[in-house]
C-alpha cells in the first residue's frame, strides 16, 4: 500500500472513531441534565390525583431526548403502611436502567428487590406525559425510585395501532 494510501485510510480510521466517541458520549452522558432538588408524587387512593410526598435527599437525571430517560433517587420518612394505605401500588413495573455514571439508581437491583416484594411499586402520575407514566419504588427504609415506563397508550403509539378509548386525549 502506497503512503497516500495509509495516509486516506489512516484518515477513515480517525474519523470513525471520532464519530462513535461523539456518538458515545452523547447518548450516555450529553443530553442528560442532573438535579439535587424535586418533589416526588404518588397517587392517592381517594381522590386518583397525584400528590406530594416529603423526600428529605433528591437527585434525578433527565433528557429532553426522550420521555423515558428520566431517573430520581430519593428518601423519604414515610411509612410502607400509610404510603400503602393512601397511594396506588403497582403490581407489575420494570425499572429502565439509567447510565452507569447516575451510581444510585440500579434498575436491575430494583426490579429484582419488587419481584422479591422487598420494595413496593406506587403509580406516580398516569399519563405524566400521553403514553408514559412516572413509577415509584420505595423500600421500607425509605429509600425510593422514580422512572418513566411506556404504558399501553404509549404502546399504541409507538406501534402505529389504534389507542382504545381508555386513552387520554392527546396533545399535538
Amino acid at each position: 500500500m502506497s503512503a497516500s494510501g495509509k495516509f486516506v485510510s489512516g484518515g477513515i480510521v480517525a474519523v470513525t472513531a471520532a464519530f462513535g466517541i461523539g456518538v458515545y458520549y452523547a447518548q450516555v452522558y450529553g443530553y442528560y441534565e442532573t438535579f439535587s432538588q424535586g418533589d416526588v408524587s404518588l397517587t392517592s387512593l381517594e381522590s386518583g390525583q397525584p400528590e406530594r410526598i416529603p423526600v428529605t435527599t433528591f437527585e434525578a437525571i433527565d433528557a429532553d431526548s426522550s420521555p423515558i430517560r428520566y431517573r430520581a433517587c430519593f428518601t423519604t420518612t414515610l411509612s410502607t403502611a400509610l404510603l400503602t394505605e393512601t397511594f396506588t401500588t403497582l403490581d407489575k413495573s420494570e425499572p429502565r436502567n439509567a447510565p452507569d455514571w447516575f451510581e444510585c439508581f440500579d434498575a436491575n437491583q430494583i426490579g429484582e428487590d419488587l419481584e422479591a416484594r422487598l420494595a413496593t411499586a406506587y403509580m406516580g402520575q398516569a399519563n405524566y406525559e400521553f403514553g408514559i407514566d412516572r413509577i415509584v419504588a420505595i423500600y421500607d427504609d425509605g429509600r425510593g425510585f422514580v422512572w418513566h415506563q411506556i404504558n399501553d397508550c404509549g404502546d399504541k403509539l409507538y406501534d402505529g395501532s389504534q389507542a382504545s378509548d381508555n386513552c387520554p386525549e392527546r396533545d399535538q
